[in-house]
């Protein structure tokens, strides 16, 4: 057998197939934004419950995880990407058979809101085409909030960024607070069922 094919398993005759419904649907979720905008972070506590401690640039991160959407099983192939100029050549690698873009940015970094319309939706729909399912996050909600509204002008406004999504046709707008694990699974629900 030639090691590089593919293998099949096939149930043995006492073993019954698993039922087609109850096969996860399989979906690859990108997430893309300026470096240290909160990105590996919220894939972080999403697949794996904990926020991480110290910060490292990620290059590039997998990871996977099960979800029910609609009562429905999905298994959930979670893309980090680098964020750093270093790293632009490497990125588009990890758009290919895409079902979902996640494009972040940091609340408390309005230039990382900027680079939503001038840098990442360019890149999105350039390699990506324009049908591609995109999800505008803010991420790092939890120091606008420690704010209280004091310093208005240093934090990135909830109705700022929605013009941002409607202007880059977005299918939603969501904040979130990796540190606190607020808003996390929400962003997940708006997940689209069907691969575009």
């Amino acid at each position: 057998m030639n090691p590089s094919s593919p293998t099949h398993h096939r149930p043995s005759p006492n073993q019954s197939p698993i039922p087609a419904s109850n096969q996860p649907i399989r979906r690859k979720l990108v997430i893309i934004g300026d470096g240290a905008c909160g990105k590996t972070s919220l894939l972080s506590v999403f697949a794996m419950g904990e926020f991480p401690e110290d910060y490292e640039p990620t290059i590039f991160e997998n990871y996977v995880a099960e979800i029910r959407l609609d009562s429905k099983p999905i298994q959930l192939a979670l893309w980090d990407t680098a964020g750093q100029e270093e790293y632009e050549r490497l990125r588009p690698l990890s758009y290919s058979k895409s079902h979902v873009i996640l494009i972040a940015f940091a609340i408390d970094t309005p230039d990382s809101l900027e680079n939503v319309t001038v840098k990442w939706i360019e890149e999105v729909r350039s390699i990506c085409g324009p049908t591609i399912p995109v999800i505008l996050v803010g991420c790092k909600k939890d120091l606008r909030d420690a704010d209280g509204g004091m310093n208005p002008s240093l934090f990135v406004q909830h109705a700022e960024a929605e013009q941002v999504a409607n202007s880059i046709n977005a299918r939603c707008y969501m904040e979130c607070s990796a540190l606190k694990n607020e808003g996390v699974d929400s962003i997940l629900n708006q997940l689209p069922e069907r691969p575009c």
